[in-house]
C-alpha cells in the first residue's frame, strides 16, 4: 500500500497493492496500522455510507463543524469519481486550497480527509459507487455545504453542465461562509 500526503494539510492519497489472477483480484482498501506507519491518524468508524452517482453529479462541498468534525475515508468500487478535498479551516497554512484524486475501479485508490476539510466529487460515468468511512455519524445541525461551483473555489469540474442537489445547488458561497463565521477552525493536534 503507498500512502502520500497531498497538497491540502491533512489529506493523503492511498494505493492499494492488487493481486490478480485468473480468479480476479484481491486488495487491502483500508490498513489502520499502514496509515498510522505512515503518520495519519485512523479513526474508529462511526458511520459507513455509499452513494450511486448518474454520470456529471457533483456532490458537495461538504464539511462538518470542528470539534468534532467529520474525518473520512473515500474510495470508489464502480465507476469513475473525480474527488475533490478543499481546505476550509480558518488559519490552517493551506486554507482555500483543492487538490483532486480519480478515484476509479481500476485502480482502486483512496483518500483520507481530516476533520475540517470539505468533500466533493463528480461522478464521471453512470453508477458511480463511492464507499466511504466516516469517525461521526450523520449529524444535520453540524454539517454544511458550500457551493461547489463558487468562482472563489475556482475548482475546475471536469464536465460541462455539473448537476447539483438542492440543498448543494442553494448553498452559500465561501465568502459568506467565512464573513459569518461559520467555518471550521483550524486546530493543530486534529
Amino acid at each position: 500500500m503507498k500512502i502520500r500526503p497531498l497538497a491540502v494539510e491533512g489529506a493523503w492519497e492511498i494505493t492499494p497493492q492488487q493481486h490478480s489472477d485468473p480468479r480476479g483480484t484481491f486488495l487491502e482498501w483500508y490498513r489502520p496500522d499502514l496509515l498510522t506507519e505512515a503518520g495519519v491518524t485512523p479513526f474508529a468508524i462511526e458511520q459507513a455510507n455509499i452513494s450511486v452517482s448518474a454520470a456529471d453529479v457533483v456532490r458537495g462541498v461538504h464539511f462538518a463543524d470542528v470539534p468534532p468534525g467529520q474525518a473520512k475515508y473515500i474510495t470508489c468500487v464502480n465507476g469513475v469519481a473525480w474527488d475533490v478535498i478543499i481546505d476550509l479551516r480558518v488559519g490552517s497554512p493551506t486554507f482555500g486550497l483543492w487538490e483532486s484524486v480519480l478515484l476509479d475501479a481500476s485502480d482502486r485508490r483512496a483518500v483520507y480527509l481530516s476533520e475540517g476539510l470539505g468533500h466533493a466529487f463528480c461522478s464521471l460515468a453512470e453508477g458511480t459507487t463511492v464507499a466511504y468511512f466516516c469517525s461521526t455519524r450523520y449529524a444535520p445541525l453540524r454539517e454544511h455545504t458550500v457551493h461547489p461551483l463558487d468562482p472563489d473555489l475556482a475548482i475546475t469540474w471536469p464536465v460541462r453542465t455539473p448537476l447539483l442537489s438542492d440543498r448543494d445547488a442553494a448553498a452559500p458561497r465561501l465568502a459568506e461562509m467565512l464573513t459569518e463565521g461559520r467555518l471550521p477552525r483550524y486546530l493543530q493536534d486534529v
